[in-house]
């Protein structure tokens, strides 16, 4: 019996890949499908199942293709209702792989159709729980994500008698969930990404003795606003979606100068995926910075527009790593890339733009003086609320999808921008910019450069007056 999870760091996100006597199942995968069926050739397995724990909202699935090209039956719990074929498992039904077995185990709470999936070893015995989004380390599910007509407490409260089921089995049963830190399917996951049933009963907040009720309570309180993305990615997931291949080939086309001016003018967004150090160095008007380097396909998702067409603007080379990664949040869009890049807007004298950056200390001195300053902080309010700039104005990120809804500066405003590091102030001020507003400035090092000056006006958490 052979265990991998492949974990996709930006997006949080773990596929995993079990193997016994040359048979092989995939769990959760993501779109580009490519790498499991390359880890299979390598060890001379055949993938059998492909295992859905439920619709994920998150990302696209993979679950279409990977069946197209290796023949791989799509399993899904009970209560999945797809718009394409699947084998839907009924609650305890085995599946056999070489010498092991899955046990489907139908866990509602997350959403309807939510399963786990429990792997018995050669000897029968109870090995790992794939737990998709029902259990995490250190969290469980949100409930709220549901787009049927039941409550996040309605949701709760099945959840609830799930999750005993799940505390049943033994406490060496290993527990890899579907999510790791950062990931907006639970309120808070820990720092691993994997962990056992009896770790989970004794750390795990939402596994504590209570009642219901409490347990209702308990999960559903302090619940974030779900990036505007989810509903998007989990009806493509029901309903079906393009294949990888002709994504690829629509949105791998060189475009000259003439020919991205031309899709720009018929409304295509300019989307540069260069870091965030480059952008401000210079940049095509209009564009909009999301850097690979950050959580990319998370902040596209959650704050571009789904039918709007796309060109790109990349490093060399990265411009199919730029088009895979949209298409895991279901950017189906993309026209083409700018061939030659940056560099090639450049050399052929067309107009450009740029974003100032300050350091730290210079800010500090701005503030001394400058009566028509304003600190914005797009950090998330739970940052705001730990440490901030004396009088910043708090408008986080994942917020800035209308501009023009949610700000109204004056000409005269001198605007000077922060996250904690220097990626999402980027992405922001690109926004400003495209939206008009460019007497701004885009603060290096962020918060975390911020604090460390002295003298430097801050409303301080505890921790920070120490």
């Amino acid at each position: 019996m052979f265990i991998q999870q492949l974990y996709t760091a930006c997006l949080s996100e773990a596929a995993y890949y079990i193997e016994s006597n040359t048979e092989a199942a995939i769990i959760d995968p993501l779109r580009d499908v490519d790498q499991y069926i390359e880890l299979a050739q390598s060890r001379g397995a055949t993938i059998k199942y492909i295992f859905e724990t439920h619709f994920h909202a998150d990302f696209v699935s993979g679950h279409l293709d990977l069946a197209h090209k290796t023949g791989a039956t799509i399993v899904f719990g009970p209560d999945a209702v797809t718009a394409f074929k699947k084998h839907q498992a009924k609650d305890a039904e085995v599946f056999p792989l070489g010498n092991v077995t899955l046990t489907a185990i139908h866990t509602p709470g997350h959403t309807l159709e939510s399963t786990c999936y429990l792997l018995k070893n050669e000897e029968g015995k109870e090995e790992a729980l794939f737990s998709g989004d029902t259990l995490f380390v250190g969290d469980v599910g949100r409930p709220d994500l549901f787009s049927g007509n039941l409550s996040k407490e309605e949701l709760a409260a099945l959840m609830y008698d799930s999750l005993q089921k799940i505390m049943a089995l033994p406490d060496e049963v290993k527990v890899y969930p579907a999510h790791g830190p950062g990931s907006s399917c639970g309120k808070n996951l820990g720092p691993n990404t994997h962990s056992t049933i009896g770790e989970e009963k004794r750390s795990n907040y939402a596994l504590q003795p209570m009642d219901k009720i409490e347990f209702i309570e308990t999960v559903t309180e302090g619940l974030s606003t779900p990036p505007a993305y989810f509903p998007v990615n989990a009806a493509m997931n029901k309903k079906g979606y393009e294949s990888m291949e002709i994504i690829k080939n629509q949105g791998l086309q060189p475009l000259n100068i003439e020919s991205f001016k031309q899709l720009v003018s018929e409304g295509a967004l300019i989307l540069d995926t260069r870091k965030a150090t480059l952008f401000t160095q210079g940049f095509i008007p209009s564009a909009i910075s999301i850097g690979l380097e950050g959580r990319f396909a998370e902040w596209a998702g959650a704050l571009l527009p789904f039918h709007a067409p796309i060109v790109l603007v990349t490093e060399p080379g990265q411009e199919e790593e730029s088009l895979i990664r949209l298409t895991r949040v279901g950017f189906d869009q993309v026209k083409g890339f700018l061939q030659g890049g940056y560099p090639a807007w450049v050399e052929a004298g067309e107009r450009i733009d740029l974003i100032i950056d300050v350091e730290a200390d210079e800010l500090k001195m701005d503030l001394n003086y400058d009566h028509h300053m304003i600190v914005l902080d797009v950090r998330k309010e739970l940052e705001y609320d730990n440490g901030h700039v004396k009088s910043a104005l708090n408008i986080p990120l994942q917020s800035m999808t209308d501009i023009a809804q949610i700000v109204n500066f004056e000409d005269t405003d001198n605007i000077y921008i922060h996250c904690a590091g220097g990626y999402r102030s980027v992405i922001a001020a690109s926004l400003l910019k495209k939206h008009g507003i460019h007497n701004l400035r885009n603060v290096l090092g962020g918060f975390d450069a911020i604090k460390t000056i002295p003298g430097m006006p801050l409303v301080a958490a505890p921790e920070l007056m120490n």
